[in-house]
């Protein structure tokens, strides 16, 4: 909420005016109460959830960190525990048990009724990251015989337990998914109409499996832009659903992890300052450590050209920059082809389709940053405040800058697709792990093109 401020909730508080401070909480938006929540010491914490109304309270903490949602399972009763756990959705309560202690696990599966315990185990037992263990199995679903106004009915009766109703999803006899039916559809349609005659046929329902991968959930979505994405198994039976605020959690997820991968960091799932220090440190030193041995070709490359160093020592003043240009522009290519590839905006096939255009790009990018570097050369030289002097040394330095840029460019679409045709994630090859492998061919190109013209 922009703007808003806490500050009358906290003197409410200090001034231990409850009954004002549930008044003043039931107005606002469950995602302000748990962020109200989570600013509070945890014996308040406590306090305030113990005073919300429970259905309320259920919705709040859904959108509580997961230490928070621990101490309170171990604060309330058993009788508190079973009714929060009746009242969550089944994709907020498994996504809890999924960061928790087995003893608090045990516990909240213990307080649960038969029903909702045997749903939740079912959903705990998928994958990791896979579409079944982020569904929700609370999604309005009627048979194809039905009438529409059956299904308004079923819809008035069971409606609040549903986390959304806004697409219905038609089943057959066996559960199998037949088709969808949009609210709007549903409504506007005569009430002697039957279902099978009103929905979307189920040729053209796009659904996931079980097993898929939750990026596959995010891209689907997004591609058809969906409101909720229906989950279905090995037999086309459906199960359950994902809806809109899972999904973009995954997108955040997925879009965090890629960006750590391109970092060079194994991807952590708890946040910044949740990690602790070692794990920080685990997560970046092989990588640290891998690319430093990987130097090892830039050093070989100087020694082996040590002879040529000492004839030409005004070059070498020159040679930071152009690693750096380099580096930034196999980055920049790299970057785009990750994020396309991710997108499905390229494919593998598109290979040649790519690197032709990239040399096009790069064959521009590096022309014209050859001519800004003569001149800018040409001009210190001039003041004295160049090492390199001569049209024909500042003419090597241009020329390999030129050259450099194009070879880093094409590395830098061949690697991510490379490592794609691979089965392995095209974000590896980015940033850090492009830049020092351009580092040591630009260095070869600068050398060989100086010995070409200056020997």
């Amino acid at each position: 909420m922009e703007g808003f401020s806490f500050d009358s909730l906290f003197e409410l508080l200090e001034q231990g005016n409850l009954k004002q401070l549930r008044e003043e909480l039931i107005d606002l938006n469950v995602v302000d109460i748990a962020e109200f929540l989570e600013t509070t010491p945890i014996d308040k914490l406590l306090l305030i959830f113990r005073i919300l109304p429970k259905s309320l309270a259920a919705e709040v903490f859904a959108y509580l960190e997961t230490d928070n949602q621990a101490k309170i399972v171990n604060s309330i009763t058993d009788t508190e525990l079973s009714y929060l756990v009746e009242e969550l959705y089944v994709d907020d309560a498994v996504d809890f048990l999924e960061e928790v202690p087995a003893s608090v696990v045990r516990r909240v599966l213990a307080s649960a009724t038969p029903q909702t315990r045997e749903v939740i185990n079912r959903v705990l037992k998928y994958p990791e990251n896979s579409a079944g263990s982020v569904m929700t199995t609370e999604m309005v679903e009627f048979h194809n015989r039905y009438t529409v106004r059956e299904a308004i009915a079923q819809i008035r009766r069971t409606g609040l337990d549903k986390e959304t109703i806004y697409t219905c999803y038609v089943i057959n006899d066996h559960r199998k998914l037949k088709g969808v039916l949009p609210l709007r559809r549903l409504l506007l349609a005569e009430e002697d109409t039957l279902i099978k005659d009103i929905m979307v046929e189920d040729e053209q329902v796009i659904s996931v499996n079980t097993h898929d991968d939750q990026e596959q959930v995010a891209d689907m979505a997004r591609k058809y832009d969906l409101l909720s994405v229906p989950v279905v198994d090995n037999e086309n039976r459906l199960v359950g659903i994902i809806t809109i605020d899972d999904i973009v959690d995954i997108i955040e997820e997925e879009n965090t992890e890629d960006l750590e991968k391109m970092a060079l960091m194994t991807p952590s799932e708890e946040t910044y300052l949740k990690t602790g220090v070692f794990t920080h440190a685990k997560s970046r030193i092989l990588w640290l450590m891998i690319l430093m041995v990987s130097s090892t070709l830039t050093e070989q490359i100087i020694n082996g050209f040590e002879n040529s160093l000492a004839m030409f020592v005004g070059l070498t003043a020159c040679i930071p920059m152009l690693m750096g240009t380099g580096g930034n522009a196999g980055n920049q290519t790299s970057t785009l082809i990750i994020r396309g590839l991710a997108l499905g905006e390229v494919t593998v096939k598109d290979y040649f389709r790519v690197l032709w255009k990239e040399v096009r790009v790069s064959l521009i990018c590096g022309g014209a940053l050859a001519v800004g570097n003569f001149a800018r050369m040409w001009l210190l030289a001039q003041w004295g405040i160049q090492p390199v002097s001569g049209v024909t040394a500042i003419l090597v330095v241009c020329i390999a800058m030129m050259l450099g840029v194009v070879v880093a460019k094409c590395i830098g679409c061949t690697l991510p697709i490379a490592v794609k045709l691979i089965h392995l994630d095209p974000a590896l090859m980015a940033g850090p792990m492009i830049t020092t492998i351009v580092d040591g061919i630009s260095l070869v190109i600068y050398f060989a093109v100086a010995r070409m013209l200056l020997m």
